[in-house]
């Protein structure tokens, strides 16, 4: 149902014909926060590439398919303006990307199609996103009933002495499904499931199946670090981090991004391999506490 905003600008659901706009929203909108937040110590941003481009439009439509429902978008007479995407797994709803228009912003209408998107979580008793440094935006999430809690990135090249020897990480596979859904569960409260299917078809899968302990981890297949670790316990945990950072290229830099305070086992792994630690946003959460050992990706928590 579409909703007017006064000023000629509408809040209505996301279609497939919108994806290539909606990726531009978010390009543009990101950037501009980067350019408004990023510490002078780090490289400058730089626009979403192309590949990175074609990424996000796969994400989101393999969300849009799955949870029409949890998709909005803003729309003025020169196009669209604002993005929401959000979806639903077992109970927790989960706030995937979110963006207006630089121009556009600072009137009201992130506002509305944060409500737009909520909506789509009526019912559950749980809901995480991962949230910028940007001030306005931690106040909207706060004023929504979330709990901000700080996270910390790691950054740099790894120094390949300090790698140890890793045992018992094997390469996953779709098959190994129902296993990561079990540690989901056990881990966040809540199975990716069908994410996982796309996730294993787009990036590197590394698996931990052990009486002692399981776990997984996903990390682009060039390498750069973790895009999603979920372990049942901390040693688990290390021995997929450290896998990951091994299979980096030399001199190749790397990001461990999204680490809670609970999550310092990371930062461990990250110090020792010679990473820098950056403060960067928030995980922001209702109703459930901070997973662990867990590093939740950007886009599917």
């Amino acid at each position: 149902m579409a909703t007017s905003t006064g000023a000629e600008l509408t809040i209505r659901p996301m279609r497939t014909a919108d994806l290539a706009a909606a990726e531009r929203v978010t390009a543009e909108g990101f950037y501009e926060l980067e350019m408004r937040t990023r510490p002078a110590d780090l490289p400058p941003p730089s626009m979403r590439s192309g590949e990175g481009a074609q990424s996000w439009v796969r994400r989101v439509q393999h969300i849009l398919e799955h949870d029409p429902e949890g998709c909005w978008v803003a729309e003025s007479g020169s196009g669209l303006v604002g993005v929401a995407v959000s979806m639903r797994r077992d109970l927790t709803w989960i706030l995937a990307t979110y963006a207006v228009r630089p121009g556009f912003q600072g009137h009201g209408l992130g506002r509305q199609l944060l409500e737009a998107a909520l909506s789509h979580g009526r019912g559950c008793l749980r809901g995480m996103l991962a949230a910028s440094a940007d001030p306005r935006a931690a106040r909207r999430y706060r004023q929504a009933g979330f709990r901000l809690h700080p996270t910390m990135s790691l950054t740099g090249v790894v120094d390949r002495t300090a790698i140890p020897l890793v045992e018992r990480v094997r390469e996953g596979s779709v098959g190994d499904v129902d296993l990561m859904n079990s540690v989901d569960r056990q881990v966040r409260d809540a199975a990716h499931g069908v994410d996982h299917e796309l996730l294993a078809s787009t990036y590197r899968l590394l698996v931990v199946d052990r009486s002692t302990g399981s776990g997984y981890a996903y990390s682009p297949p060039g390498g750069g670090g973790p895009y999603l670790l979920a372990a049942t316990n901390r040693r688990t945990a290390t021995a997929l981090l450290w896998e990951v950072l091994a299979g980096s290229a030399e001199g190749e830099e790397v990001h461990v991004d999204q680490v809670t305070d609970v999550n310092e086992w990371a930062l461990d792994v990250g110090m020792t391999a010679g990473l820098s630690l950056h403060c960067s946003g928030y995980l922001a959460l209702r109703h459930m506490k901070p997973p662990r050992p867990y590093l939740p990706s950007a886009h599917f928590l």
